[in-house]
């Protein structure tokens, strides 16, 4: 537990610190792919649920989008898995009350229910991918100064913020109780459940206390519940911003407007 609380803080810390700007994706400004993002997902998400060959077309932009930014798609796509069992717990009532069938491919029957399920999840699995993506070439906070340049109101920036900076200190937290009951357990590897059920309300307290102190050293330093401005200028926005902007909005509204993968079958069938 020790060793993997440790990696994903390094994670964490070496994502925000790595160069964004190494990478294709990641020399265009932060709003640009906010915008494109967002764009993006709209026009996925208004897919109808049971034109599931139009969303595959859809699942093209997260690979070419991390082919641009320098990630493996592969990590991508399976840090997305985590929000596969939210993603099937909503759309697994689909399989049992829409029954009527679609096509028959031998002698197993789809029915409308298996693709709206499966369009379900795929639209889980491109909406994480998606973020994952964004966060990765863009850093968490870029991410949040680009969001309130764009005029996202300071209440939610600052929020998302926190909760991604109280992070570290959580994990913190957990990892000086974890050295500390190490210490105490002559190697002991397990504990019984009272045990856990203490060490998680201690670590509750002192997060609470941990919080109580940042929020009063804050106070002090100024801090009036919006991101100061005065410390990063939003960058100048270039030409090549611009065109991002244009093809990468483009590109998913006449996907989703024109819907290819129909338009082809009835040619093929004319």
């Amino acid at each position: 537990m020790t060793d993997r609380l440790l990696q994903t803080l390094c994670t964490w810390d070496a994502l925000e610190r790595s160069d964004h700007a190494s990478s294709l994706l990641g020399r265009f400004d932060g709003r640009a792919k906010v915008l494109v993002a967002a764009v993006y997902l709209v026009s996925m998400l208004s897919v109808p649920a049971e034109r599931f060959s139009e969303l595959l077309l859809f699942a093209l932009f997260p690979i070419l989008a991390a082919g641009a930014g320098g990630l493996s798609y592969a990590s991508v796509a399976r840090r997305s898995l985590v929000v596969l069992p939210f993603v099937a717990f909503i759309g697994i009532f689909n399989l049992f009350y829409d029954r009527e069938p679609v096509f028959v491919v031998g002698h197993v029957a789809f029915t409308r229910g298996i693709l709206t399920f499966a369009s379900i999840l795929l639209r889980g699995l491109l909406s994480v991918q998606t973020v994952i993506i964004l966060v990765a070439v863009t850093g968490f906070y870029r991410l949040c100064r680009s969001l309130q340049w764009l005029g996202v109101p300071s209440l939610f920036t600052t929020q998302l913020l926190f909760v991604y900076r109280y992070l570290y200190v959580l994990v913190e937290e957990a990892l000086a109780m974890r050295r500390a009951c190490d210490a105490r357990s002559f190697g002991r590897r397990s504990y019984p459940l009272k045990v856990w059920g203490r060490l998680v309300g201690q670590l509750l307290l002192r997060t609470f206390d941990r919080a109580e102190r940042i929020g009063c050293a804050m106070a002090a330093r100024g801090f009036t519940g919006r991101l100061p401005d005065g410390l990063c200028a939003p960058p100048v926005w270039g030409v090549r911003d611009s065109l991002f902007l244009l093809f990468g909005c483009a590109a998913p509204v006449l996907l989703r407007l024109f819907l290819p993968v129909e338009t082809l079958s009835v040619l093929f069938r004319g």
